[in-house]
Parts: C-alpha cells; sequence; structure tokens
C-alpha cells in the first residue's frame, strides 16, 4: 500500500485512539507487525498547542516514517493552520478525524459531526490539502445516521480534493460503536474510489 511517497511494508494499520494510541504503543505495535501507526487525535484549537496533552501527543522521538499525526475541529482554517504547525513538528502525514462520534468532539462540529455538512467537509480538506506539502488522510464513517449514508459521496470529494488515503469505520456517527459494521458499504467506497482505502 502506498500513501504518498511512503509504501507500507503491509496494510495493516493501527487506528488513532484517544488515550490509547500513545507513542510507546505505536512503538510496540510497530514491533508486533502493524505496517502503518497513526497518533492520538490532536486538537486543531491554538489555544491547545502547548498544553500537556497535545505536547505528548506530538512527541515522534524515535519513531520511523511515515510519522503519521491525526488532527481534529470543525473550521478549515484552523485545520490548515494546525496541520502546517504539526509538519514543523515532525508529522510526515497529516490525518484529518471525521470518524469521531464522541459528543465532546461533534458538539464543536469536529470528527463525524462534519459529515452532515458536505459543503463543509470539502472546504476543510481543500484548505488542508492545500497548506501542506506532505499527503493528507481522512478518516470517516458511512454518514451521519443509517438514513444519511453519505460515505460514499465524502470518498469522492475526498479524492477529487487531493487525499492520499482514505480509512472507513463501517458505521454511522449514531450507531457509534454498536452493531455490526456495513462492510458492503465500505466495499462500495473502495470501489468508487482509486485511493488506498483502510477498513476499520
Amino acid at each position: 500500500m502506498q500513501i504518498g511517497p511512503y509504501s507500507l511494508n503491509n496494510p495493516i494499520a493501527l487506528a488513532p485512539m484517544a488515550g490509547v494510541t500513545d507513542r510507546p504503543f505505536r512503538q510496540l505495535c510497530r514491533e508486533l507487525g502493524a505496517g502503518y501507526v497513526v497518533s492520538e487525535m490532536v486538537s486543531s484549537n491554538p489555544k491547545l498547542k502547548h498544553t500537556r496533552k497535545s505536547l505528548w501527543r506530538s512527541n515522534f522521538d524515535g519513531e520511523p516514517a511515515p510519522r503519521a499525526v491525526q488532527i481534529v475541529g470543525g473550521d478549515p482554517g484552523t485545520l490548515a493552520e494546525a496541520a502546517a504547525y504539526n509538519v514543523g513538528l515532525g508529522a510526515q502525514i497529516i490525518d484529518i478525524n471525521m470518524g469521531c462520534p464522541a459528543k465532546k468532539v461533534c458538539g464543536k462540529l469536529g470528527g463525524s459531526a462534519l459529515l452532515s455538512d458536505i459543503v463543509l467537509v470539502e472546504k476543510i480538506l481543500k484548505a488542508v490539502v492545500a497548506e501542506v506539502d506532505v499527503p493528507v488522510t481522512l478518516k470517516i464513517r458511512t454518514g451521519p445516521d443509517r438514513d444519511n449514508r453519505n460515505g460514499l459521496e465524502v470518498a469522492k470529494i475526498a479524492e477529487s480534493c487531493g487525499v492520499a488515503a482514505l480509512a472507513v469505520h463501517g458505521r454511522t456517527r449514531a450507531d457509534r460503536f454498536k452493531g455490526e459494521a456495513e462492510y458492503e458499504t465500505i466495499r462500495a467506497i473502495c470501489r468508487s474510489t482509486t485511493l488506498p482505502v483502510f477498513a476499520n
């Protein structure tokens, strides 16, 4: 699997998980065979970039390439600035979170809440891709809810905006972590795009 200039040893990826995928855990997963790992999500809020939590999540000391950082937020300009800031800290891939269903994230129009606003999704992707010279990837769900599955549309927008790879959590925002993953939806997304796709 290829993400921009980076060839992965295998297509097995460690999904970014807040409070879980810290640097020691990422290093352990690499040692156990993961071909790709992504940091815990980092807020795009500039007021939080010097907090202890943000600094810890942006520490890549000793990690091999590619070093991927996931950012979260709802404003195109702020996300673009956060992407550039993290590239300056050593990020080699920027991942945008549009998959988190947590209330504290969605309540600030971040994570999977963004899937309800396709126009904003496109503005964010264009802004971030234009701001950095490293690959930009995207994490999504299949849509806001079961009556509004728009993952296919979001995937096509992502490809047209220059996103380098896509991760799809096979549930809607409303499903959170319940029920079974929608593998057919993920297959449909894979068939609709030339992007590398991780099934989550």
